[in-house]
This record gives C-alpha cells, structure tokens and sequence, in this order.
C-alpha cells in the first residue's frame, strides 16, 4: 500500500502541481482516492500548513450531515508513537472554542471553521481521522482507546475516533475502486441446543444464540472487510444508537438482558458447511450485512464483554448462504431499515407523494418517480426522467420557494417544509421541467465559469443556479417578485446551454461581492456558509436583473429574450419557507 501511495502521488501531476510536500499528498490522496472527492474539492479541503493547528483536512459534507477532520501521518514503513493522536486531541479541544481557534489558525482553516459552526449547530456528527502509514506501537493504540473513549464520552463535545492505518486504506481503497476483497473466511462454535438450521427457498438459513464475547472472535471488524456488504459502514461509538448499546454493555445488571434490546446480527455467505455434531459451522465468504455499528460497538467495549459480568451475554446471529450477489444487496438494503430512519422515509407512503408519482408515471410511461431511499430505477425506465423525491423538494425549496440556501436540508425539507413542497395535482409536466434544467446543469457544468470553491460545493450550488435561472427568466417578463411555472420554459430550456453561463454568473458575481463585503468588514467569509443564507438569493437577484436588462445587446440576446418570454398567467408567487 505504500508503495502504490508513493507511486500515484509521485506519478500524478495533481498532487506535485497542487500540494506543497508529501504530507499534503498523502491526505490529498487520501481524498481523491477513497472518499472520491472531485480535484477541486480536494484541494479546497486542505488546510495543513503553517497555523493549521494538527488540522490537515476539513470536510463538512450535507448529504451525510458530517465532519470530518483529518490528520496525516505520511511516513515509511515503521512505529508511529502517540504524538499524532495527542495533536488530534488537541484538535478536538480546539473546535470547542472555534472563535479562539479562528484568530490563531491559517486562512483556508478560518474558512472552514465558518462551515463546521453551522453543521454543529445543525447538529452534524463529527468524526476525526488519523491516517498513517505507519504501525502504532502498544502504547499509542492504548492511547487510541482511552482518547477514543474520551472523545465518545463528552457531554459538551462528542466525536469518533478512527485509526485508518495501512490495513483499513487497503479495504477502504478496494471498496471505493469497487473491486471484490479476499474471501473471509470463518468458523464458527455454536450450541445445537440454541441453534435452527433450515432451508428457505433456495437458501440454507441458520439462526443461533451467539455469546457476546464470540462476536470478538469474527474477522474483519477492525478493517471493515466484515462490512464490505453494508449499506453503511461503522458510525463512531458517538452516534446516538451506538452509544445506548454501549451503555447496555457497560451497565452491570442489563449486560446480561442484551440480547432481548437487541435485533441481532445478519450475516451473509457464499458457503456454509456444519458438521456432524451440528457444533461447528465452516464458514467461507462471510459478510455482516446488518450490524455493523453494533459489532463495532461491542468490540469497543471488549473487555467489558470478556468480563465474568458478560459471560451470560447473547445475541441472535443469523446466517444466510446466499451466492447470488443481487439477492445479498436487496438483504443489505432492506435489513438496514430500522436505523436513522429519516423523514423522507416517513413520507415514502403519504397520499400526496402517492398521487404525485402516479401522475408523473401516468404522463411520462416511460419515466420513474422514486419514493423510497435505496429504490432502484428499473431497467425499463429513462434515467433522464427519473426523478428522485429527494431531488424533487430541493428542486421546488429552490424554484418556487426561491429558497436555494435551504435546499441543502433534506430533513428540514421532508419535515417542516413537506406540506408547503409536495402538493396534491402539482403539475407532472413541472416537475419533468425541473429535472430537464438539473440535467442541463450536470452536462454543463464542467463549462461553466464558477471559481473553484464554487466547484467544490457542486451538491448545493446546482440548486442555486436552478434559481438562477427562475430569477431571470421573472426579471425578462417583468416580473420580479412572482415565479414561472417550470412548465412554461420548455423553450428556454431548449437554450440551456446559453442561458446556464448566464445563470453561473449571477452566483459567481453575487459571491464575489459578500467576498468583497467580508473583507472590507475583516470578516471571515465561508463559501459554504454564505450559500446557506438569504444573502446569497439576494445577492444572485440583484445580478439577474442586471442581467435581464443588458440581455438585449448581446449578440444572442434577442433570441434568448424571445426563447425566455412567457405568458404573464405562467407566474405565480413563490411559496413561503419561512
């Protein structure tokens, strides 16, 4: 693994053209390689340098309503002593005072620092990363422990701690290259008496009562490749389930009642084979599907579950052999549906997101409208008219609300905003209307003059220009303070191409100004914060006006008036979000 490290950065142009040493490739690598961020995500992630106060990367990723900050150890095979988990410490006592750490810290970190206030006080979890390339000797993984459970612990200030060593980049690089890790194989002891062996289908199905202190013995909790089937990977002992189960564990009289506040383990595999005395089952290909926080909670807690106080501890360890690997994924998305259950998911089934999709398919037989999370578009259907319900209520929160800046919050979109967002009889013609300007904007979007911290945010600035472009097509009509019915510019969206470079330069000079206005005020300005604002849809107002009133000496502007000119009845006023 470190070799090929060594090999990408020093072969890629990326990383020596854009990072200052190898400590910055390793993490930049690190970025690219396994969380997937895009080249100028990456980058804008970066705050190591001098002042970065033991922060080498900040992530504040919306969608998982999470930040991750991460600290690199880029060094040739050896020991790695406590000294980097002491620097994470001392990155985690540091964001508890962020208004101290922002006077002493780098640029790039002050900017960052702006987006992970308001993601804490939207209350995302928070997850610290070591990376190294080294082996942590006895007494740094006994730190690691005790740190870990300090960060876990906090009443003011909880956060995961996780060592992504050699061995965990090797899993993780393998999963996010998709490839197919080696076979895991296992044997596993079980008491006949606590234990049913059936067959479903088509599918050897067995169902034991599994001692706590057995599950220690399963291979690959450490480095994830038990999970590599799972729809989600561990969340941190800090996640709010995980530290209920932890606290079972951890009380004297409950460790013994585990198994009945537990739903168990559900394990799949290519293979099983039980032996004669029914005592022993080999075990070739296994994945745990569903419980992966709890096994990696359990295993936290692993001395505690060795302990006399455990020893009656059980849990319910279900295994299926299942070598169609379709059939494994339906188990893994469908087996993983009672935990962080979301407000959309609450919705999937109301009346009104039932009539929406059933006119959507009704008018477009040929289209898809997606309900649920992990629903997959069937084979049948035009990806380019699928339409996601998720996307739909950032769509209209940005559309006819005018609200781009809450269109990031899927919660408060499902939640607070549902009934201003998902009407009974919304036009289905609207909606594909929506989804033909998202398109254009992804097709378009590497051409579009955005500067590269407006690229890094592609999730939410897209909603952003789809305002946009409501905004000047309002402002072409006359119509400042209404909104069009996406039905109506069909036409314009035949001109996407030309009216997206206009709609990039109304959120480009919009958040050049605050820029400016930040620095005359010697603010710090974040990016990401000020995408979230009211400010922003003001500041893209003003410059579609400006826009709309010049349209008309550009080379093209005739035809673009022409094709953006709609009937006055196509306006409405937007829906209240506040």
């Amino acid at each position: 693994m470190l070799d090929l490290i060594k090999r990408e950065i020093a072969d890629g142009g990326y990383y020596q053209q854009n990072f200052a040493n190898d400590g910055q490739r390793f993490v930049a690598w690190y970025l690219r390689r396994i969380l997937l961020r895009d080249p100028i995500a990456a980058r804008d992630d970066i705050t190591d340098g001098t002042n970065d106060k033991q922060i080498d990367a900040v992530i504040v990723d919306d969608d998982e309503r999470r930040v991750i900050v991460v600290q690199g150890k880029f060094i040739d095979a050896g020991t790695v002593d406590s000294e980097p988990l002491r620097e994470v410490l001392g990155a985690w006592m540091r964001l508890q005072d962020l208004p101290s750490l922002q006077k002493d810290c780098n640029d790039r970190l002050k900017s960052k620092l702006e987006a992970v206030r308001r993601a804490l006080d939207d209350e995302y979890r928070v997850d610290f990363e070591l990376l190294t390339t080294g082996v942590l000797t006895d007494a740094a993984m006994a730190d690691l422990k005790e740190f870990s459970d300090k960060l876990e612990e906090s009443d003011d200030f909880a956060a995961g701690l996780h060592l992504v060593d050699t061995e965990v980049l090797g899993t993780r690089l393998a999963e996010a290259e998709a490839l197919e890790l080696p076979s895991l194989d296992h044997t596993l002891v079980v008491d006949p008496a606590n234990t049913l062996i059936t067959k479903l289908g088509s599918a050897q199905t067995i169902l034991t009562v599994l001692p706590l202190k057995d599950c220690l013995r399963l291979p690959g909790i450490t480095d994830g490749r038990l999970f590599r089937k799972n729809v989600r990977q561990s969340l941190g002992s800090n996640n709010k389930v995980n530290r209920a189960l932890k606290a079972t564990i951890m009380n004297g009289d409950r460790v013994r009642e585990f198994f009945f506040y537990h739903n168990g383990i559900t394990a799949l595999c290519d293979s099983v084979s039980v032996s004669d005395d029914k005592v022993h089952l080999k075990i070739k290909g296994l994945s745990v599907v569903n419980g992966c926080q709890s096994l990696s909670t359990i295993f936290s807690a692993s001395e505690r579950v060795r302990s006399p106080e455990a020893v009656d501890a059980r849990i319910l360890f279900r295994l299926y052999e299942i070598p169609d690997r379709a059939l494994g994924d339906r188990i893994s998305i469908n087996t993983n549906s009672q935990t962080a259950v979301k407000p959309r998911d609450l919705r999937s089934n109301d009346k009104v997101m039932v009539g929406l999709k059933r006119a959507y398919e009704m008018l477009y037989p040929d289209g898809y409208f997606i309900t649920k999370r992990g629903e997959v578009r069937p084979a049948d259907r035009d990806a380019a008219k699928t339409v996601d319900a998720a996307v739909l209520a950032k769509m209209l929160m940005a559309w006819h609300c005018q609200r781009p800046s809450v269109s990031y919050n899927e919660k408060r979109l499902f939640d607070e905003h549902y009934k201003t967002l998902f009407r009974t009889g919304y036009d289905p013609k609207s909606i594909a209307a929506l989804l033909t300007w998202l398109n254009a904007i992804d097709e378009t979007w590497a051409s579009l003059s955005l500067n590269d911290v407006l690229k890094a945010g592609k999730t939410y600035v897209k909603f952003h220009l789809l305002f946009a472009v409501s905004a000047i097509i309002a402002q072409v009509n006359k119509q400042p303070t209404l909104v069009v019915n996406p039905s109506a510019t069909a036409k314009a969206a035949e001109r996407a191409n030309e009216i997206l470079p206009l709609a990039a330069t109304c959120v480009e000079n919009a958040l050049q100004s605050a820029l400016q206005q930040a620095q005359l005020s010697n603010k710090v300005f974040s990016p990401q914060n000020w995408l979230k604002t009211v400010g922003a849809v003001q500041g893209e107002t003003l410059v579609a006006g400006t826009i709309a009133g010049m349209l008309n000496s550009f080379p093209n502007g005739k035809t673009l008036l022409d094709a953006m000119t709609v009937p006055v009845a196509s306006f409405a006023p937007r829906w209240s979000a506040e």
